[in-house]
């Protein structure tokens, strides 16, 4: 193990082929292809998608690149269900589960589910509840309150479903980890965990626990979120039904329906968009753009989604405000919209779910600004891993940001919120780090209170005075995020002109959608531009829109860049001067107002 210095070491690896030979970009980013240069047999095969598809040869090389064959194509452009879709039963524990809720149907049982008060949680929750109530039974619900309950199922809680008349618990997206809670109703009710978070150890809550992520399951479906544990779940209990013969009598319901849901809780919970995901997100989100869940539609309505629906408005625009209710207000506000059976009702909880997400916004910033310093002085510090909290800062908000400190610096980041001698957060990390697996061996040597997670995030809470304990076993486990660069590699796509930049571009980039974690949206580079016009717009002045034009001064092209405050490019591109640019972002071709309007969405900028 290396030895911490008083400085970062210096960034000694080889340095691969780079993009428009930018070592060090204005937002301190090397320019890096994302795939190799494409040996002869890949020009061959981009050549041949080119001419099968009738599509531009950067588009086929960007196909080429992540390894879509001419027999590929089809399903990878149009992914369907009906291939990606596994037996259920390759889940340990599904059978069991499914054979249970049938039996639940069959006797008009009341239903207790328990679900997270996230994204997934609620997504989760109201895919099983409005599934079991239609097939007859009597569900009630719970989603435990951040700040007075914690994460995870609680006594209490599950106590007041058992009184109102449950006589079966389910737990959405939580409950791996509550084993001491769940074993406390033995006798009492049959329990069933329906999860995807990695246990701590090989120990299990008893009764059944349908998990792809438990160490026993041999499904290969690990990177599912729990939403869609849930889902494949209601497809196994339908299968179950089906052969008890219980539909010859009785309606089913359309499993289909339920992928909005399923398409929305992928997305937000960041799952990897590959295989089943992919099949998942591309249906769920036609299901989506029919606007037949009313809660939703309403939540599209306030958050300005007028055009259909995509997996960045979900990430974007969906997500944040059917969290926000969870974060900083009452966390069934979600689960409430997404059960609406009332246009009225859905159209006052988002109105106001979106009032409570603009209060979240102003709270984040306000911790972001501190935590902004603190960060960098850990990381001026030598420390591999951030790791800051407050006495008055909102736990509801502190995983966001901890995510925006590991954007900014290229680290993995805790940020928690203190409370009576004890901290509460949640930890955020880079690709090719495990935090989740960290967090787990902290907990599992008696430093943590609780703990857990996945690669990329985790939740953690520690008393105070282990803080610095903690934050040295991390910068120890962690030691390879000392050397990482300021900020991560940019991988690019391709190289474009501005005249090269076409609306027929965009669209041939759109066929590759949904995009997200393993299927990322192709970035590009404009050579040699100046921008010639940048203004700052929006409520807070911090959204940069640009026209970029080439050096010869005869095409143009609009360009926008979010949150533009934070991006070490900003002055680049804002520079009077008009220094002559590389740029690199994505093309999309947007319809507002029902024009259609070219945008290059800009990453990044460094000196021509």
């Amino acid at each position: 193990m290396l030895q911490t210095t008083s400085q970062p070491e210096p960034d000694t690896r080889v340095t691969p082929a780079l993009v428009l030979n930018v070592q060090r970009s204005a937002g301190l980013r090397r320019w890096v292809w994302r795939h190799p240069v494409l040996a002869e047999t890949d020009n061959r095969l981009a050549l041949a998608l080119a001419q099968k598809m009738d599509i531009s040869e950067l588009a086929a090389r960007i196909l080429a690149g992540r390894g879509i064959s001419a027999g590929m194509v089809e399903s990878y452009l149009r992914p369907r269900l009906r291939d990606a879709l596994p037996n259920p039963s390759i889940l340990r524990d599904m059978d069991a589960t499914a054979l249970r809720l049938a039996a639940a149907v069959q006797a008009r049982a009341t239903i207790g589910i328990l679900g997270d008060y996230d994204v997934d949680g609620a997504c989760g929750t109201a895919l099983l509840s409005s599934t079991l109530t239609a097939l007859g039974c009597h569900v009630v619900t719970h989603i435990p309150d951040r700040l007075a309950e914690g994460y995870g199922p609680n006594i209490p809680a599950l106590q007041s479903l058992l009184d109102q008349g449950a006589s079966l618990l389910v737990c959405v997206d939580c409950g791996t980890a509550a084993i001491d809670v769940l074993d406390h109703f033995e006798g009492q009710a049959d329990r069933i965990v329906l999860d995807h978070h990695k246990p701590d150890g090989r120990r299990l809550p008893k009764g059944l626990v349908v998990n792809p992520n438990r160490l026993d399951c041999e499904s290969g479906l690990g990177h599912l979120c729990a939403t869609a544990v849930a889902f494949l779940t209601v497809v196994a209990l339908q299968r179950t039904l089906r052969q008890q013969g219980w539909f010859e009598t009785h309606h089913a319901p359309d499993p289909m329906a339920l992928l909005d849901l399923t398409a929305l809780a992928t997305i937000c919970d960041v799952m990897p968009l590959q295989g089943l995901n992919r099949a998942l997100v591309a249906q769920g989100l036609k299901v989506m753009n029919r606007r037949e869940r009313i809660g939703l539609a309403a939540l599209a309505n306030v958050a300005g989604v007028k055009a259909n629906a995509s997996a960045m408005s979900c990430g974007f625009a969906l997500g944040p405000r059917l969290n926000a209710g969870g974060r900083i207000a009452r966390a069934d506000q979600g689960l409430r919209l997404l059960l609406s059976q009332s246009e009225h009702e859905a159209q006052a909880i988002a109105e106001e779910l979106d009032d409570i997400n603009r209060k979240r916004q102003t709270v984040e910033s306000h911790i972001l600004d501190a935590a902004v310093e603190q960060a960098r002085e850990q990381v001026e510090a030598g420390h591999a891993v951030i790791f800051l909290h407050g006495d008055d800062w909102h736990p509801g908000v502190v995983g966001i940001v901890a995510g925006r400190l590991k954007e900014r610096f290229n680290r993995p980041a805790l940020v928690g919120a203190l409370k009576d001698g004890v901290v509460k957060g949640s930890a955020r990390s880079v690709t090719g780090l495990d935090i989740g697996a960290a967090i787990i061996q902290a907990h599992q040597s008696g430093l943590l209170l609780t703990g857990g997670g996945h690669a990329m995030a985790a939740g953690f809470s520690v008393k105070e005075e282990n803080c610095a304990a903690l934050h040295a076993r991390l910068d120890e486990a962690l030691d390879e995020a000392r050397h990482l660069p300021p900020q991560d590699d940019l991988l690019l796509d391709g190289v474009v002109t501005i005249r090269g930049a076409t609306p027929t571009l965009a669209q041939q980039i759109a066929l590759l959608a949904p995009f997200g974690p393993g299927n990322e949206e192709p970035l590009l580079a404009i050579r040699d531009v100046r921008c010639v016009k940048a203004d700052r717009i929006g409520q807070d002045g911090n959204t940069l829109r640009v026209i970029l034009q080439d050096a010869d001064g005869y095409s143009r092209i609009k360009g926008l860049v979010f949150r533009a405050g934070d991006k070490h490019f900003t002055d680049l591109l804002e520079d009077r001067s008009r220094p002559l640019l590389h740029v690199a972002g994505q093309l999309r071709l947007e319809t507002w107002q029902e024009r259609e309007n070219l945008t290059f969405f800009i990453f990044d900028a460094a000196r021509a």
